[in-house]
């Protein structure tokens, strides 16, 4: 999974991807136009989940394995970039995400002046749809100039104007349902509307209670109502704060404000409901670990993820959910009580399934 940081310009997208990343990139203005020059930090970070850690406990395995996520903090996209059209690499750096997570900025702080004069939610949110709207609507106008031409030669008949359509009534395309003929034209369009979007109004340190620490979206902001999105607020300064602090001390701080958990872990949860993914687990004594999969992937297909020579001689997958495993204490209790199923290839995996893959190697 890679989930591009995107935002205008002093919104806290390095904030956010510190927390994140735990990183100590310095925060500030990396400002970017159409054409100019724009940076990008990435970095791998494993998910955080109560499960791999409740598994390892019990299994004490040799080695234990998160699921990952990437995360890309792409310099500030400004107002009105999109008019000239996003520079090739900076769109190649946008349609390679599988994701956004679009930072607003809230908080106010007089010696970081806000580029607009002012804090307004609302009104930033609406810039950087336009920029995105306006980049995908160039996109679509020159990939149906090329194909009426096609169309005129009798090559192409359908011309995906269902996305040309929505774009001109300024709906993005994750909130319009297309026929399969119209998803498989796009795909190459490289649309960035198209993308699940998790909004993050950053609220500094003049955000709500800390003690809090559930996401929750205050009443005053901005809802963004949208197919294939969600919305989450989070300090962003004081979340990076605590994912610096050495783990022990991250502890205590949290328990001195009465903090269940990071707001950042309900952030990343959103992000996998939003992109329609789930967890599954691999378990014994050399590795727990766990693996990201789309949701309603089949057995087969969550057995490619853990290598392709278990998809390709696919028998059967031995599956026992998380809960029952935990509960009942190991494998050996689950047989004996009869809840270890077999399935076979329509099975459709469920987040927390716990599978062994029976399978037949391939042939030399």
């Amino acid at each position: 999974m890679r989930l591009g940081i995107i935002g205008l310009p002093q919104s806290g997208k390095t904030t956010l991807f510190n927390a994140l990343t735990r990183g100590d990139q310095p925060v500030g203005s990396r400002g970017v136009t159409g054409g100019g020059r724009f940076e990008v930090h990435t970095a791998v970070v494993s998910v955080p989940d109560p499960r791999v850690d409740a598994l390892s406990a019990l299994f004490k395995p040799r080695k234990t394995i998160y699921a990952q996520v990437t995360y890309a903090d792409i310099a500030g996209l400004e107002a009105e970039a999109s008019k000239s059209g996003f520079s090739g690499p900076l769109l190649n750096q946008l349609a390679a995400m599988d994701g956004f997570l679009n930072v607003v900025r809230v908080f106010e702080n007089p010696t970081v002046p806000h580029p607009a004069g002012s804090i307004n939610p609302a009104r930033d949110l609406a810039t950087l749809d336009g920029e995105l709207l306006l980049n995908d609507m160039l996109a679509v106008e020159r990939k149906l100039e090329r194909l009426n031409e096609e169309a005129k030669k009798g090559i192409v008949k359908d011309k995906g104007l269902h996305a040309q359509e929505a774009l001109a009534a300024d709906q993005p395309l994750r909130d319009v349902e297309l026929p399969p003929i119209q998803e498989k034209l796009l795909s190459s369009y490289q649309l960035l509307t198209r993308k699940p979007m998790l909004v993050v109004f950053n609220t500094g340190d003049e955000g709500a209670d800390p003690s809090a620490g559930s996401g929750q979206v205050p009443a005053k902001l901005p809802a963004y109502p949208h197919a294939r999105s969600a919305v989450v607020a989070l300090q962003g300064k004081l979340e990076m704060e605590i994912a610096q602090l050495p783990p022990d001390e991250a502890v205590e701080f949290l328990k001195e404000y009465g903090i269940a958990e990071p707001s950042l872990n309900r952030m990343i949860r959103l992000s996998y409901d939003l992109l329609g993914l789930e967890s599954f687990f691999t378990v014994g004594e050399d590795e727990v670990r766990a693996w990201t999969v789309r949701r309603g992937a089949s057995a087969p297909e969550a057995a490619g993820e853990v290598h392709t020579d278990l998809q390709k001689g696919f028998i059967r997958a031995e599956v026992v959910s998380y809960s029952e495993l935990v509960h009942l204490g190991g494998y050996a209790e689950v047989k004996a009580k009869g809840k270890l199923r077999l399935e076979g290839k329509e099975y459709v995996v469920q987040d927390g399934d716990i599978l062994n893959i029976r399978f037949s190697p391939p042939t030399k």
